[in-house]
């Protein structure tokens, strides 16, 4: 039973949005009718259907449209109407149990194999031929019971003044009764039945990806209160609450550990393999499991708000952001019913024969065109969040098939944007860790960030720093001090120079080829005399060469490094990453200006940068990608591509999964397109029978299902673990 009630639960925070959850939803004929419905009424502003997620978002003006009449306007088309839930209780993937509809089927699924049977048999010679075995009542029956749904839709689609599949096959099955072929108008309602169901069925399984996802959501959660702990509904919760999580349990909410350590698996938000450790001060995340350690929590952001709620609906949005490939298949929709028509008139026409035309109007059936692109961007995008890789809709899906430019910014992107200790370099036979030891005293008492990389390094070598007895920052210069009673000095080489202290020719290669390489050389000198050489630069990630050679063997034309450092440690940089093409000293807006020039040069230009810094780049190009945007909410809304960790492997992964869902979206469209012609074709022409025609229904829905299925599965990566991210020490 249709209930189109509404309640103040379907509206959002938005006072001018409404989201609803509409069954049966599942085909782009389907959205096609629902929104051109709402569009035609006063006061709705936009309509965003959602089919994968059977959802149907309406921005409109509350002083011209009361809620309760949009819900009635879909209701009014046969769908059942409710409020829309982000994480439902219980998946869309569930059973909904035995139903009228079962029963329905059940009853004309027994008649038309009784009259499969007799017509089989009666082909075999096993019986005599008969007029009608089954008395004309039960056939009137079948017709009727099993036909309603077909019917009911029908006469809804023509009270909204719209043509659609039931029209046809309603022309159909009565146009076949009508010249009393009254077995044959039983049949194609029974195969109409099996093809709804399939149609179900392999949508369902190609929302596969939405409801794992949704499944992956807390249910519940336990709050510190006066010193116990009581477990509530994770929608009970409220930012402020201190919730405990032990060995073993969900996260359910985004918060700040408060209490405790632990490692915490984020496979569900990030994609990682390894757990991370967790400790007072960090931030943990809805949906990531604790493998390890008690954890208390303050709750910063519940449902959907949190990390996990906003993945999930950028997945149901994401059919939504339409490819130009999927524009091809709507309006291939809507002009196609009306031409099928067409075609069934000049078929009786020319042949006469009224069953040709009953044929070619059962073998009318578009819906394989129509689920062609939302079933293959669903797949995708859900395959891909699952490996922390969002891909914001068909439109960029298409995008990164044809992106041939790929303009990458270098500080926080290819590197790690901080300084770390490449070299250190004796120059008098000191060790290493000695020359560490008296270079991290120092800047012990710094905050510049070279002492941070430093101080890192000792630490790495678990090296026992000792605490300088006097210390001086001489700005722009260097460090001066002393330690362990030797008069220390650390910093470039006019800074030794003006303390009266020599270079050897040794230590000034040493820093001419430290310098070529794009790092900075700071001198050590103890009492007077040049020790060795500390070399600083910000590190190359280890995943980003294989990840540029990839990107060359996929066929990108163009691979450019942006920089606002000097020419010099921009040609280091792009050397070692096997790029040609680099520009230095740069200011954001020049980016923008390169982006933009690549553009009117014909290129298809992806964009890679680190988030909000990068943004109006980012934002410029066909495709911007922004990289460890876990937690952020800005840089997750503002790039068309967003990896939730920094790895650069999920780069080439974004441009092969853009390539793959197009050429599976032109396969599925090119064999709906090819199967309807076909059928109609043979239908026009007598081979394929009313009852035939029905039978085919549904198998080219099948397979652009099963082909759109191949996309929830990714390709494995085979590197070792120890390459997919991370740095070396060079």
């Amino acid at each position: 039973m249709t209930d189109a009630s509404v309640d103040p639960a379907m509206k959002s925070t938005d006072e001018h949005t409404l989201t609803l959850k509409v069954e049966g939803l599942c085909c782009t004929e389907c959205s096609v009718a629902v929104e051109q419905t709402l569009s035609r009424r006063a006061g709705v502003e936009s309509v965003k259907i959602l089919s994968a997620a059977e959802k149907v978002e309406v921005r409109y003006d509350e002083r011209k449209v009361d809620p309760t009449e949009l819900a009635g306007s879909i209701a009014a088309l046969g769908y059942k109407v409710r409020p829309a839930e982000l994480f439902p209780a219980r998946s869309a993937a569930e059973p909904r149990g035995f139903s009228g509809e079962a029963i329905r089927f059940g009853f004309v699924a027994l008649v038309a194999v009784i009259a499969l049977l007799e017509i089989g048999g009666e082909y075999l010679g096993w019986l005599d031929a008969a007029k009608e075995r089954i008395p004309l009542p039960v056939l009137l029956a079948t017709i009727a019971i099993g036909g309603f749904p077909i019917f009911r839709r029908a006469v809804l689609g023509a009270l909204n003044r719209q043509i659609n599949v039931d029209t046809m096959m309603s022309v159909g099955i009565l146009s076949a009764a009508a010249i009393g072929q009254y077995t044959s108008s039983m049949l194609i309602v029974f195969f109409m039945g099996i093809a709804h169901f399939l149609e179900e069925f392999t949508t369902g399984k190609s929302r596969k990806a939405i409801q794992e996802l949704i499944r992956l959501a807390p249910k519940t959660a336990r709050i510190k209160l006066d010193g116990r702990e009581v477990e509530v509904a994770v929608e009970a919760l409220k930012p402020g609450d201190i919730v405990a999580i032990r060995p073993g349990e969900q996260i359910p909410a985004d918060g700040t550990v408060v209490h405790g350590t632990s490692s915490v698996n984020q496979s569900s938000i990030t994609g990682e393999s390894m757990p991370v450790d967790k400790q007072t001060g960090d931030p943990v995340f809805a949906a990531t499991f604790n493998v390890a350690g008690y954890l208390e929590v303050r709750v910063t952001r519940v449902g959907a708000d949190t990390t996990f709620g906003k993945i999930v609906k950028l997945v149901e949005e994401a059919e939504a952001v339409k490819a130009p490939v999927q524009k091809f298949a709507d309006r291939f929709t809507t002009y196609f019913l009306p031409t099928a028509i067409g075609i069934a008139v000049l078929t009786y026409l020319f042949s006469g024969q009224l069953t040709y035309a009953i044929a070619v109007l059962v073998a009318a059936c578009p819906c394989a065109v129509g689920l062609a692109t939302p079933l293959s961007v669903i797949a995708s995008v859900g395959s891909g969040a699952k490996r922390g890789l969002l891909i914001k809709g068909g439109l960029y899906l298409e995008t990164l098939a044809r992106v041939d430019c790929v303009v990458m910014d270098k500080t926080g992107t290819v590197t790690f944007g901080k300084p770390q200790v490449t070299d250190v370099v004796s120059l008098n036979g000191l060790g290493n860790t000695e020359l560490l030891k008296y270079a991290a005293a120092l800047e012990k008492r710094s905050e510049h960030p070279i002492a941070s990389a430093i101080l890192a390094r000792a630490a790495l070598q678990e090296i026992a720093v000792p605490e300088p007895e006097r210390f001086e920052y001489l700005v722009g210069q260097g460090l001066r001090g002393v330690v362990a009673n030797k008069a220390v000095l650390l910093g470039n080489a006019k800074f030794l120079a003006d303390q009266g202290i020599p270079l050897t020719p040794q230590a000034e290669a040493s820093a001419e080829t430290l310098g070529r390489d794009g790092k900075s050389a700071l001198f050590l000198a103890i009492d007077g005399v040049a020790e060795g050489v500390i070399a600083v630069a910000d590190v190359i990630r280890d995943e980003v060469p294989a990840a540029i050679e990839a990107l060359k063997n996929m066929g990108v034309r163009r691979l450019i490094l942006l920089t606002g450092d000097n020419e010099r440690v921009a040609a280091a940089i792009a050397n070692r990453l096997g790029i040609d093409e680099y520009r230095a000293s740069l200011m954001p807006q020049d980016k923008i200006a390169i982006v933009r020039d690549l553009q009117r040069a014909g290129h298809r230009v992806a964009m890679i940068g680190d988030g909000v810094n990068d943004a109006p780049a980012i934002a410029q190009a066909d495709v911007g990608i922004a990289m460890g945007v876990v937690g952020s909410d800005v840089a997750l809304e503002a790039a068309h591509v967003a990896l939730m960790r920094d790895d650069w492997s999920q780069v080439p992964a974004a441009l092969g999964m853009g390539r793959r869902t197009y050429r599976v979206i032109r396969q599925n469209i090119v064999l709906g397109i090819a199967w309807d012609v076909v059928t109609m074709g043979l239908a026009s022409i007598g081979v394929l029978t009313p009852v035939m025609a029905a039978a085919t229904e549904a198998l080219p829905d099948v397979l652009v299902s099963f082909n759109s299925a191949r996309l929830l599965k990714a390709p494995q990566d085979k590197r070792p673990a120890n390459e997919r991210g991370g740095h070396s020490m060079v």
